[in-house]
């Protein structure tokens, strides 16, 4: 049972949509407001010191500097290299401070930090259906910059949340208008695609956007298997062709070699002693050898005998 109540609680939690950043504001005004705390720890010893001694208004002059120190020393605060604090007084915009030591005003100040460095949010996985019908999942990162703090903390309620979500709406209306071919092979300008829809509407927060860029397409198991084959036939059928245009190559060279050595009778017999060459000196081949010129005058006979044939009886 305890199992299962957990998983239930589990579910019944809402998935993030982002992904936040590892740390926020890094508060350094701490140690800084300590230090501060040192000397009217020490006025106040003294302060004790006297009423102990008994002079009076000792210890009301020690409460009313308790308060006052209290008072200025919480309006400390100090902004890292890398943040901006935006302060608001009684509501309304005041300025941009930091980095560095600023201070603000205790009750009348409100201070909020960003980080203007590049942050990273995470697209989660998308459903989409592609132009031509094929479903697919696809995640990606959005790499983005704060370049103006006033307008990312006053014109939109939480940046990270709204640039998240534009993301997201623009990585499912880009994929729905291609096809799955040009998912897979035109990657690059499907992220500058994204990339400039975004930033064109982000700009009036206050924001920069980087890069984004698509880390996974998953598509489905069967359409895997089918390109699988696909590819597979693709190549076989390049194979083929290569096959059989070496094929034709070697027979064009093979012809014009036979008419080379038709025209010039030494090509023949240097061609013979090539072979005879190859055959290595083993013992178990045996080769016999006829001159060249026996075959010429073998030939020339031949001939001289077909011209002396007699005619036939009708001529």
């Amino acid at each position: 049972m305890p199992l299962l109540t957990e998983q239930v609680k589990e579910a019944s939690q809402p998935k993030k949509l982002f992904a936040e950043p590892v740390q926020g504001h890094v508060s350094l005004g701490k140690s800084l407001r300590f230090i501060l705390w040192l000397v009217p720890t020490a006025v106040a010893a003294l302060v004790i010191f006297l009423s102990a001694m008994g002079i009076p208004g000792a210890v009301i002059v020690l409460v009313l500097f308790a308060i006052l120190v209290a008072i200025l020393v919480s309006g400390v605060r100090v902004a890292a290299q890398w943040e901006k604090a935006i302060v608001l007084r009684l509501g309304r915009f005041h300025g941009t401070k930091g980095p560095g030591t600023i201070y603000i005003i205790p009750i009348l100040d409100y201070v909020r930090f960003v980080d203007t460095r590049t942050l990273v949010l995470n697209i989660p996985r998308q459903k989409v259906i592609t132009k031509d019908n094929v479903p697919a999942e696809i995640d990606g990162a959005l790499f983005f910059l704060v370049s103006d703090a006033e307008r990312a903390v006053v014109k939109v309620q939480d940046f990270q949340y709204a640039i998240s979500q534009y993301a997201q709406a623009s990585l499912r209306d880009v994929v729905g208008g291609l096809s799955l071919d040009e998912l897979l092979s035109e990657r690059e300008q499907i992220q500058l695609h994204i990339q400039a829809i975004v930033e064109e509407r982000i700009k009036d927060w206050g924001l920069h956007v980087d890069t984004i860029r698509l880390l996974d397409i998953e598509l489905p198991e069967d359409l895997k298997r089918m390109m699988s084959r696909q590819a597979s036939a693709e190549r076989e059928k390049r194979a083929t062709i290569t096959k059989a245009e070496g094929d034709k190559l070697a027979a064009l060279n093979l012809a014009e070699a036979a008419r080379t050595m038709q025209q010039s009778p030494g090509a023949m017999q240097l061609r013979t002693l090539q072979t005879v060459d190859g055959l290595g000196p083993s013992p178990s081949n045996t080769v016999i050898i006829f001159p060249a010129e026996l075959t010429e005058v073998v030939k020339s006979i031949g001939n001289a005998l077909a011209r002396k044939q007699p005619s036939s009886p009708q001529e």
